[in-house]
């Protein structure tokens, strides 16, 4: 089961305060059914009293990290997406929090891709991958510079221990 046919029907929330952001992944994902809030409190209400597959979420401006917190609390698989709180700490504590990935938004074009990871993850009973990292790995560090994980060494080496990567995952979606 590859290609786009994993995401057909899936039910995906996005939340973000941006309307091009929003009707971007409206129409990215077309073969999802996609429901969208532009604040914090629309997509509480939404998560609050529908069912999502996954949820998209952004950081700063609709205050994701508070919506990943009830995502998860309901079992929502929940991607963080940011431009403007690409940080170490921001990454950490989304993945401490339970996101299932960390995407900036100038890979919004992929995100297709990490829904998909989820999802195959999911059906191999895979609780924690870290595919996603991986393939953005050479971002962050050109992002956050030599050395950024030493101050958080502890979490990045539980990290690694923990999150699963296979060669057939990232294969089999691209």
């Amino acid at each position: 089961m590859g290609g786009k046919d994993i995401l057909t029907g899936k039910k995906i929330l996005v939340v973000d305060d941006e309307e091009d952001v929003v009707g971007f992944l409206e129409t990215h994902l077309e073969g999802c059914k996609v429901e969208t809030a532009l604040s914090f409190e629309g997509g509480k209400k939404l998560l609050e009293n529908k069912r999502y597959d996954a949820a998209i979420l952004d950081i700063m401006g609709v205050d994701g990290l508070n919506l990943l917190e009830i995502a998860r609390k309901k079992g929502i698989s929940a991607i963080m997406l940011t431009a403007h709180s690409i940080f170490p700490d921001s990454l950490v504590r989304s993945i401490k929090l339970g996101a299932n990935s960390f995407i900036p938004k100038d890979r919004i074009y992929e995100i297709d891709v990490y829904l998909k990871e989820i999802f195959l993850a999911q059906q191999r009973g895979i609780k924690k991958s870290g595919n996603w990292f991986a393939a953005l790995g050479a971002f962050f560090d050109k992002r956050f510079g030599p050395g950024w994980k030493d101050e958080d060494k502890g979490f990045w080496d539980e990290f690694h221990r923990d999150f699963v990567v296979t060669k057939d995952d990232v294969t089999e979606i691209l």
